[in-house]
């Protein structure tokens, strides 16, 4: 097994392309991750630490910025806007006309869509922004600002996260993998050795049984994950063929268990924070019955609640379904196979064909919206069980990180073989 990963990574790293890729990829990171650090101006940075401290909402936000947030850096608003603006456009596609016929039309509708997108990012990031100074200014971390001081900081939180979007893309074109999933994986590979080195510590003051319990489960939900991510469903497929006289071809189409990836739990955070953090606004109004309001909504979407994880659960899942509609569309996959001249043992090509793939789509999404559901809630049994809250970030940011490096293995996998055949060719 070492002897296989040794000669994998001899491989891409004597290939110039590949290794080109990969220093692209690997100054990107440090150029983000360096900008991260440049803070923004008139806060109190002691007494944001301590609020990010004890909050589990604001800890698991803190994560998913790449720790950007606690001590509010001009990245502090990182990706969330994008984001969401992606969640938006998703949405649109399916229900404006126009749009749907656009992002129908290959390459160039997509960029359009696209473009559409970083437009929409500009307003939902200076929202954001303005959002995020009133709920720190509501706190007592950050004074009131002047209304050309409060604009500078809006401007500088809006040019950081499409700075980030900017850095995401070049990712995508140059390096090698999502450049958008790639910098939410480093900020959380960044924070996960704090957050789980408090863990192990709070535990083993307390009972050395939990901390063997929270190691074995954690190398446990590892395992599932990579596991679940590998996961296909072979459907056999013949083909056609004729070469002086007729014959038959076998192959199969991989369907993978989670087709969706990590973006599911992306779009999921981004909706299930929203209550917290608009109760968290409200809490500072004036008007009694609006602050009882917010402080309920606060009480019941609390991370440790059982209303949160269950609707929590239901956005992974039913982001997973629809993201999976997007990337797999079986009646594109039918037509592909009819022109071909391939076809399914025992299904007719056309019509039936799209319907087989439809059902046999359902049922392999069913078992890995599940399984991405159960494991953004699992951190909630580690809470119950062992008692450490900072957990509240756990299994998310795990399933990301081993998700992330699965694709860009996939990715340099792809790479190698794209090699062989060109070498074959010439």
């Amino acid at each position: 097994m070492h002897k296989e990963i040794s000669q994998f990574f001899s491989k891409v790293f004597k290939s110039p392309d590949i290794r080109k890729k990969l220093v692209i990829t690997a100054v990107i990171l440090v150029v983000y991750r360096l900008i991260a650090h440049i803070p923004a101006a008139g806060i109190d940075r002691v007494s944001l630490q301590l609020l990010f401290s004890g909050s589990a909402l604001l800890s698991l936000l803190d994560i998913f910025s790449g720790g950007t947030l606690a001590n509010f850096s001009i990245l502090a608003l990182g990706l969330a806007p994008y984001i969401n603006a992606s969640i938006i456009m998703q949405l649109m596609t399916h229900v404006i006309p126009s749009l749907e016929e656009l992002s129908k039309e290959g390459d160039f509708g997509r960029e359009k869509i696209n473009q559409y997108t970083r437009l929409l990012t500009v307003p939902l990031a200076a929202m954001q922004a303005f959002g995020m100074y009133t709920l720190l200014r509501s706190q007592g971390i950050i004074m009131d600002l002047s209304a050309l001081s409060l604009i500078a900081l809006v401007v500088t939180m809006v040019a950081g996260s499409m700075f980030s979007v900017w850095l995401g893309e070049l990712i995508t074109e140059y390096g090698m993998t999502n450049g958008i999933s790639f910098l939410i994986f480093a900020g959380i590979v960044a924070r996960l050795p704090v957050v789980f080195g408090q863990s192990i510590t709070v535990i083993s003051g307390e009972d050395v049984f939990k901390v063997g319990m929270f190691l074995a489960l954690s190398t446990l939900i590892v395992g599932l994950i990579v596991f679940m991510n590998e996961a296909t469903r072979k459907i056999p497929v013949n083909y056609s063929r004729r070469a002086g006289r007729f014959g038959m071809s076998s192959s199969y189409l991989p369907l993978r268990l989670n087709q969706a990836g990590v973006i599911p739990i992306i779009f999921a955070v981004s909706l299930v924070l929203l209550p917290s953090l608009l109760s968290q606004f409200l809490s500072g109004v004036d008007n009694p019955k609006i602050a009882g309001l917010a402080t309920r909504l606060a009480q019941e979407f609390d991370p440790q609640t059982l209303l949160y994880n269950i609707v929590y659960f239901f956005l992974v899942f039913g982001f997973t379904y629809f993201y999976t509609a997007i990337v797999f569309n079986p009646e594109k996959i039918s037509e592909n196979l009819q022109k071909s001249g391939g076809f399914i043992p025992g299904i007719r090509p056309g019509s039936q064909t799209t319907k087989y793939l439809s059902k046999i789509l359902n049922r392999i999404t069913l078992v890995g919206a599940s399984f991405l559901g159960l494991i953004a809630i699992m951190p909630s049994f580690f809470q119950n069980t062992l008692g450490v809250a900072n957990l509240a970030i756990g299994g998310t940011g795990v399933l990301i990180v081993v998700s992330v490096v699965l694709e860009m293995t996939r990715g340099l996998e792809a790479q190698l073989v794209m090699k062989r055949y060109d070498a074959l060719i010439r």
